[in-house]
């Protein structure tokens, strides 16, 4: 069963498979987070499966001068014990199914050059490579 959080405990309990993309999140500040991007369209899907939080996706639908509307998806990771179950395959697709639903043309996400198992993944669901992806950190002071 696949639902978007909308109560703060919804929202929490996608804390702890979340986590395992984003270490850095704090348990305490998270729901505050994810209600302070929501303005900007952050919605948070879950998969849950025998009684369990097994997958979480991140996701906003934009527009794009290059693309018009899009769905980019922010984060999305199952749980440790999940994986290789199709959990992600079913997230993503829903994605797939939303996007489509929205008028979307595109679903987007950036994936970190380090994370080579997500990487075949998303070959398989037959995304590919559009281009790269550049940050520069912007110090404070």
């Amino acid at each position: 069963m696949i639902k978007v959080a909308e109560s703060d405990a919804e929202i929490a309990s996608c804390f702890e498979v979340m986590s395992l993309l984003r270490p850095h999140l704090k348990r305490e500040d998270f729901v505050g987070l994810v209600r302070s991007m929501s303005p900007q369209g952050y919605r948070l899907a879950y998969l849950i499966a025998d009684d369990e939080m097994q997958a979480v996706a991140g996701y906003r639908i934009i527009d794009m001068l290059r693309t018009g509307r899009m769905l980019e998806v922010d984060d999305l990771v199952s749980a440790e014990s999940a994986r290789s179950k199709g959990y992600g395959k079913q997230l993503l697709n829903w994605c797939y199914d939303l996007a489509r639903s929205e008028g979307c043309s595109v679903v987007e996400l950036d994936s970190a050059v380090h994370r080579a198992d997500a990487h075949r993944f998303y070959f398989r669901e037959r995304m590919h490579i559009l281009g790269f992806h550049f940050s520069h950190a912007i110090e404070q002071g």
